[in-house]
């Protein structure tokens, strides 16, 4: 009789910190997109919930497959950060590798139909912040490339791959969802709307990319209506869309040539440091030296391209795991998929992660932590979903 009084309370304890757990992680994902300080505190939070709660139940962390080569990638950074121009600099610039902590939580804590709550925030919250951007653009004269939306967040460049990826997620709800699609369809023209007004090329094309791989995946056949939109799009579009669009095209734009110049500054970079780079955050260190005389800026942060910057940063051995992190990744989810499980999350986090790679050609995105936070959510969440709710039952 104690031992049944005894485990009474311990059981109770037990699902009031799973439930507190749960409580961070939705909390989490909505700060994600309204405030950096506040994710970081919700994340550490939710951490240290999550730890605690796995030694409770006395059960090993674990995570998808592609964990692996995370974990591998984290690896090299620390190996290019001691091999680094500035070894000191290049550690502290490595913290961000912590995040790679939200696979196995998440994996964890967003197990059953939680996984579909946690989207409902991401675009919910999404949804809140296209508006709040849309209106920065028409009432707040947040109107030009000097002052773009940028919504809640500090930066437009975070704020429109935060978007991006919020739109990727609703569209796979739209179509491939069998319920709760009102209001994936509600929420779609403003995230649209605050995209496009944010003047941002990089999100324009990763996300015709993510909504043109839900068409594929509905029906190949979608996709010729996808030139129909663009070009209504094209002709409704304010003036200066218009000319940010086109100049696109221009080899002349200085924007253009810059990028062409952090081409040539990566590549240079990479033939003389192949093996581990210059160390992270160290570009801006050697820019100069590398730097061609038709580049228009003296100095970048970074190259402005994912592969290009993690080649030049950790080596190429490092890109190859990277490489290996994504292939792993998408042939898991594109397994998924195909089986008709979970086709909502599944073809979410395939829109995200081909987002990631298309608009990471011309934006280092991946080095953004509310971004790389956000993605890591979200290709997480359909193996999560494919556990049982029931902590006990998958350990069972």
């Amino acid at each position: 009789m104690k031992a049944v009084t005894m485990s009474v309370p311990q059981t109770q304890a037990g699902d009031l910190l799973e439930r507190v757990t749960v409580a961070l992680l939705l909390g989490f994902v909505a700060a994600l997109q309204l405030s950096i300080a506040l994710a970081n505190i919700l994340l550490a939070a939710m951490l240290a919930s999550w730890v605690v709660w796995r030694v409770r139940e006395r059960a090993r962390p674990s995570a998808p497959a592609f964990f692996t080569a995370l974990l591998a990638y984290g690896a090299l950074t620390l190996v290019a950060s001691a091999f680094s121009v500035d070894p000191r600099e290049s550690f502290i610039d490595s913290k961000q590798l912590v995040l790679f902590a939200i696979v196995p939580a998440v994996y964890d804590i967003a197990r059953g139909h939680r996984a579909s709550t946690v989207v409902d925030v991401i675009i919910s919250v999404g949804g809140a912040i296209a508006v709040i951007g849309v209106i920065q653009y028409g009432v707040l004269h947040y109107d030009n490339l000097g002052q773009r939306p940028q919504g809640t967040l500090t930066h437009y460049m975070t704020y429109s791959g935060i978007l991006m990826l919020v739109l990727g997620v609703a569209a796979a709800r739209l179509v491939f969802g069998s319920r709760d699609r009102i209001w994936p369809a509600l929420v779609m023209p403003a995230l649209v709307a605050a995209i496009a007004l944010t003047f941002t090329r990089n999100a324009w094309i990763g996300a015709c990319v993510a909504v043109g791989l839900l068409c594929i995946l509905r029906d190949f056949r979608l996709t010729a209506v996808l030139p129909v939109i663009l070009a209504a799009l094209f002709v409704l579009a304010p003036e200066g869309l218009v000319s940010r669009l086109t100049s696109t095209f221009n080899a002349q734009d200085p924007a253009n040539q810059d990028r062409f110049a952090m081409m040539e500054i990566g590549a240079r970079i990479v033939a003389d440091h192949p093996l581990t780079g210059v160390g992270p955050n160290m570009v801006p260190r050697v820019y100069e030296q590398y730097r061609p005389d038709y580049a228009v800026n003296k100095t970048n942060p970074h190259l402005h391209n994912v592969p290009l910057q993690i080649a030049a940063d950790r080596g190429l051995p490092a890109l190859a795991v990277w490489l290996w992190f994504v292939a792993a990744a998408a042939r898991a989810l594109v397994r998924m998929f195909r089986s008709g499980s979970h086709r909502v999350l599944a073809s979410a986090a395939l829109a995200s992660l081909a987002a990631m790679l298309a608009a990471g050609l011309f934006e280092y995105n991946f080095g953004d932590s509310e971004f790389l936070m956000l993605l890591l959510v979200l290709i997480t969440l359909p193996f999560a979903a494919a556990r049982p709710a029931d902590a006990a039952a998958d350990h069972a």
